[in-house]
Parts: structure tokens; C-alpha cells; sequence
């Protein structure tokens, strides 16, 4: 069996899939479905707590898993269709495996739990990917289970040259988790921002034995939408205020849990979006409170938000209960009683924007091409969407909290 054949034979099991339409699978690969790692994800919200803002957005991480599944195929395929002599047909359907269970070992509730110090969702996933009954299913799907867990986690041995093709196919900037997550986060949010034309950008692509994919100059314009529509919906969607109010409120919860010692980081892992909720209620723990409320629908009020400067100090997330509780000292201070508990500093992590890809009839980088996004450019997405917020339990009084708040975070920070 050559790479093609084992990409196109035996796909006869059709999954209904709102965005993509019918997406085939071998009955062996489909059964990983039925798995309960990957059950899991199907209670999962993948955009956490944006239902808040956007009703639709209550679709699950099994089903994107399965769009990045579908994608990765296509993607391969076409690549393959080009050239394929570096390539195996165990490592290809490794590939495929290893889009579909990329995210088994992601956390509940989004990214809530993105900046704090637990294991790498991508190691969790390998772990589960090598673990009975898993590592013998992707056997009898034709995958290697050690190949499969070395493609989604990067900490692994990459050993043949294959492995590193395929990790820069499932993680890049046209990888098929960002072709799908932006199309189908777009279309449950209701918002036109993160549509792609997968259709063009699959056909502009290249295999390169090291880089990947390669693209031309045609496929410029398809890497400059995607950058845009990903800039627009994290200003839009992803890093909404009222998103990221209630991530912070669960987010602070945890991370005061964690640091008493209420909850251990691995009672964590493992856990849906219910069983998070449900880990926090059990627990006779003040801070869970912040939980309950976000369940509730009573999210924090914005009372401050400015752009990040370095020279705050708010990067490390270990102190900033205590920024937090100095802050809220001199609010009170200021007339407006206040417990560090009733506030929250809430940070946004760099986003990257870059991109290495090579245009291949100009023979240089992305950056360097005649694409009209210039570092620059990029750089100037980042810096509009990092925006530090102070969030509070009532509203304040706006006269002059602003001030306070931005002098207080600069003097601190210094």
C-alpha cells in the first residue's frame, strides 16, 4: 500500500459535521471516537465561557477534533498528490490519528487554566495516546501509537525526519486545528470574521521535507486573511471583556486553590467542563465562590483597561494576588471599599502573529515577501490586543479610578 492508498482506501464511515458536511473515516479510526478520552471532549465547550456573550458558541472539542481530522486529511492528500517519496502509509495515517486526538488531554472551560503551572495539554494527550485502550485501537486503525504521540507532543523524540513533516503540517501557520477552529468558531459565534477559503489555501500549498509546506506568491493572499481573521476574532470574540472577565474570575479561583493546597494540579486533568464546576462546588473553599458566580451569569464589571507595558511586572502570575489585594488597598483608599478578593488583574499572554513559511517563486520568507503584512504590521496586531484589565465585583465610580488604577499598576510595576 503507497501513501495515496492508504489516505483514500477503506474511508467509508460518514460523520455528519455541521461545517464540513460529510467527513469519512475507516470504521477502525471511527471507533477512537467512541473512546471515553475522546468522549470527553464532548463535554467540553471549545470556547469555554463565550456562550456569555455568544449563545451559539456551545460547540464541543470533539467536534473540532474531528474538523482538524477532516482537514488534516485533505491537507495531506493534496501534499501527497505532489510528492510523497519521503513518506510512509503508517506514518500518514499516524498523522490523521494524531489530528483527531490532538486535544484528548486539553483542559476544561478553554484556556482558563492556560497560565497555570500544570502539565502541557499536548503531554497529557501523548500520555493518553501510548495508554490502553487507545494504543491498541490506533494499532488496528493502521497508526503507530509512539509516532502518533511524538507528533502532537513536542517534548517527545522526533526521530525520523517524518515526524518532524508532520508536526509542522498539525502546527503551523495554515495547520489544519487554526483552519478549522477559525471557521467553526466563527460560524457558532454567528461572526463572518474567522471564515477562511480553505478550498484556495489547500491548493496553494507545497510539501518541503523540513519546513512542511511551502507556499507561492497566489497563496500570499490567503495567509494574510487567515493572520487578519485571527487577529479579529481574538479582539472580537476570544478576548471579549465579558470572556475574559469570567476566565479570570475561574482562573483566580483556581490559582488561590491550588496555592493553599485546597486542590492538587492533577485533580485537574481528566476533568469536563461540568466536573471543573463540579470539583470547585464540593469544596468549602471562599474563592469557589468566583465559580459559582460565573455559572450564575454574575460576571466582574470592567472598571479599568489600558495597553500592557512591561514595566508593569504583571507577567508572573504567581504574584499578582498580591498586586491584586495592594491595588484594591489603595482603591479603598480612594473612597472605594474594596477587597482584594472583589478584584482581579487580568493579563492576556502574547499572542504570536509571526510566520516562517517560505514563498516559494520568491524564494524568501514570509516576512520578506510582497505580502503587505510586515513585521510591523504584526506586531502591531499584538500590541492592540494585549489589554491589561482591572475587573471588580460591583462597578465603580469611573471620575477617576482609571487613574488610580493605571498609576498604581506603573508604580508597582517599577
Amino acid at each position: 500500500m503507497d501513501v495515496l492508498e492508504a489516505l483514500r482506501k477503506g474511508f467509508t464511515d460518514p460523520v455528519r459535521d455541521p461545517l464540513w458536511g460529510h467527513i469519512y473515516m475507516t470504521p477502525r479510526i471511527a471507533d477512537l471516537t467512541a473512546s471515553a478520552a475522546f468522549m470527553r471532549l464532548s463535554r467540553i465547550f471549545q470556547l469555554g465561557p463565550a456562550y456569555c456573550v455568544y449563545p451559539g458558541a456551545t460547540h464541543t472539542r470533539a467536534g473540532h477534533s474531528i474538523g482538524v481530522y477532516y482537514l488534516a486529511r485533505r491537507l495531506l492528500t493534496g501534499l501527497a498528490e505532489i510528492s510523497s517519496a519521503f513518506l510512509t502509509p503508517t506514518g500518514a495515517l499516524s498523522f490523521l490519528i494524531a489530528a483527531l486526538l490532538h486535544d484528548l488531554g486539553h483542559f476544561p472551560y478553554a484556556h482558563s487554566l492556560k497560565e497555570i503551572a500544570l502539565a502541557e495539554h499536548e503531554n497529557l494527550s501523548a500520555r493518553l495516546i501510548q495508554t490502553e485502550p487507545l494504543r491498541t485501537l490506533i494499532g488496528k486503525a493502521g497508526g503507530d501509537p509512539a509516532l502518533c504521540a511524538a507528533i502532537v507532543d513536542k517534548s517527545l523524540p522526533a526521530g525520523g525526519g517524518e515526524v518532524r513533516f508532520f508536526r509542522r503540517l498539525l502546527s503551523g501557520v495554515l495547520d489544519p486545528d487554526k483552519l478549522d477552529y477559525l471557521n467553526r468558531d466563527a460560524r457558532y459565534c454567528g461572526v463572518p470574521y474567522g471564515a477562511q477559503d480553505v478550498d484556495f489555501i489547500l491548493s496553494r500549498l507545497f510539501p518541503h521535507p523540513e519546513r512542511g509546506v511551502d507556499i507561492d506568491s497566489k497563496g500570499i493572499p490567503g495567509v494574510e486573511a487567515l493572520l487578519f481573521s485571527k487577529y479579529l476574532m481574538y479582539r472580537i470574540v476570544y478576548w471579549h471583556r465579558q470572556v475574559r472577565s469570567a476566565t479570570a474570575m475561574v482562573k483566580k479561583a483556581l490559582i488561590a486553590a491550588l496555592g493553599e493546597k485546597v486542590i492538587a494540579a492533577e485533580d485537574l486533568y481528566g476533568l469536563d467542563d461540568q466536573g471543573l464546576f463540579a470539583l470547585m462546588a464540593e469544596k468549602n473553599f471562599e474563592p469557589f465562590a468566583l465559580a459559582a458566580a460565573v455559572r450564575d451569569g454574575r460576571l466582574f464589571y470592567e472598571a479599568a483597561a489600558f495597553p500592557y507595558s512591561g514595566d508593569m511586572g504583571l507577567d508572573s502570575i504567581e504574584e499578582r494576588p498580591g498586586r491584586e489585594a495592594a491595588l484594591a488597598a489603595e482603591l479603598s483608599a480612594a473612597g472605594e471599599k474594596i477587597s482584594g478578593g472583589e478584584l482581579i488583574i487580568d493579563v492576556p499572554e502574547p499572542v504570536s502573529f509571526e510566520t516562517d513559511l517560505v514563498v516559494r517563486d520568491e524564494d524568501r520568507p514570509f516576512g520578506e515577501s510582497s505580502s503587505a503584512f510586515k513585521k510591523n504590521i504584526l506586531d502591531g496586531f499584538v500590541a492592540s490586543l494585549r489589554i491589561v484589565r482591572v475587573f471588580t465585583k460591583r462597578p465603580l465610580k469611573q471620575d477617576r479610578i482609571s487613574a488610580v488604577i493605571q498609576k498604581s499598576l506603573h508604580k508597582e510595576g517599577n
